[in-house]
């Protein structure tokens, strides 16, 4: 087994090159959001030049054939077939003179270099080889637009691209040049490898990256070489080992600080990037904000805070799992760093809440209020005077507020248990 990095495109090029999806793997299933989001990552890459960006990984294995070198892929099929989908989609637009390319020779590269074989027969010449319906449709994609596929996955992705593209948001010539700055790691494997055991290792041990690993790629690709090595060192690994390894979480807690809304676990990665775009960060600034919210976070993982109380309130709360406080125990701690709240202070914040939680626990209230009220809290307490002033009287105040339904509710849970006990008697 081989791996190292490389360009998509240098792994894609070269008609004598075939890529075989092996019949154990299943159809194509990018959704046309897969293809939005790819797009848009294109359009970044020009818009703030960068270097690269990072597009995964790529399994094969290498399979001499003849005059043709055949690479069966393992793992990474979705995304060579959506790359190919937006290669074809804009060879069509070219060569039916919808757009024209400022290099004149584009279109017959795109085709010669990454979508056909032009010696071979009608049957043969495409490059891809997918599995099943998918290999009908994706050949149906070259002839006349009525012979489309209409309900395939990847004609429905084609069309995103062909229409997409027309809008000309960045030029052809620019697109095929983001395309240029994909890269993969590519890990190729030998005769001695076994393809299946391998493919059945990847799905059962979810080779995928993670949102956290999404993160790290998007935040260090881009840089040049020896920032990627400093900035991984000074910053990344600390975060790593701050969160104990589950950046996603960490992040995610992050952003619903940032943001006030609460990300999908399968959405951590695209809404750090949309906060990242909006904020217009530099990649050290965000690092340091990033690094700065880390450590706190491990005072919530571990306590070491050298106060007893509070060490000793920060291991219940981590017995009772209440992980819905954590954006807002972010934000005391934050305020603590700033010499806003001294110790005693935060202690009282965090056993009032520890308090409030077992009342409720009690009370029998469900627990999917908690992240909205939890969420919002340190916005609420601050909007009363606009300050910071007297945080600890206001968060008392915010949490009496909502005493009235706590105790309707114990009152009815009160009223169930007499005449239950009435029923028995």
């Amino acid at each position: 087994m081989k791996g190292s990095e490389c360009r998509l495109i240098e792994y894609m090029e070269g008609s004598k090159k075939r890529f075989i999806i092996p019949v154990y793997q299943r159809n194509y299933d990018w959704k046309t959001e897969n293809c939005k989001q790819l797009y848009d990552d294109l359009e970044e890459v020009i818009k703030n030049n960068r270097r690269s960006h990072f597009f995964g990984s790529l399994v094969s294995v290498y399979e001499p054939s003849g005059r043709n070198t055949e690479f069966l892929v393992i793992d990474g099929q979705q995304r060579l077939t959506t790359v190919s989908l937006l290669l074809l989609a804009m060879y069509n637009l070219i060569s039916s003179g919808i757009i024209v390319p400022e290099d004149a020779s584009l279109g017959k590269q795109i085709y010669e270099d990454f979508l056909v074989d032009k010696y071979q027969t009608q049957d043969t010449r495409i490059k891809l080889k997918s599995v099943k319906n998918d290999k009908k449709a994706f050949a149906k994609l070259f002839d006349n637009a009525d012979e489309h596929i209409r309900e395939s996955n990847l004609t429905i992705n084609y069309n995103y691209f062909y229409d997409r593209i027309q809008k000309q948001e960045i030029t052809i010539d620019q697109l095929f040049d983001a395309i240029c700055r994909l890269e993969i790691i590519n890990i190729t494997l030998n005769n001695e490898d076994n393809p299946q055991l391998i493919f059945e290792s990847l799905n059962s041990t979810g080779l995928d990256l993670s949102e956290g690993d999404k993160i790290r790629n998007f935040i260090l690709m881009g840089l040049p070489a020896k920032e990627q090595d400093e900035y991984y060192e000074k910053y990344w690994n600390r975060i790593e080992e701050c969160t104990k390894y589950d950046v996603s979480s960490f992040v995610r807690d992050y952003l619903s600080v940032k943001q006030l809304t609460i990300p999908s676990q399968k959405k951590i990665y695209i809404s750090f990037k949309e906060y990242v775009e909006i904020s217009s960060f530099g990649a050290e600034e965000l690092l340091i904000d990033l690094l700065a919210y880390a450590k706190r976070y491990e005072i919530l993982l571990n306590g070491n805070t050298k106060n007893k109380a509070l060490d000793s309130c920060i291991n219940r709360l981590n017995r009772l799992e209440t992980t819905v406080t954590r954006p807002f125990f972010l934000e005391v701690l934050r305020l603590h760093n700033e010499g806003k709240l001294d110790i005693s202070q935060v202690t009282d914040v965090f056993m009032i809440t520890e308090t409030y939680l077992f009342r409720r626990t009690i009370c029998d209230l469900p627990t999917n209020a908690l992240n909205k009220i939890f969420l919002m809290l340190h916005r609420e307490i601050i909007r009363y005077d606009g300050t910071e002033a007297d945080y600890v009287e206001k968060f008392k105040y915010a949490l009496l507020s909502k005493k009235k339904g706590l105790v309707s509710r114990m009152m009815m849970n009160l009223l169930h248990n007499l005449q239950r006990d009435k029923f028995i008697r």
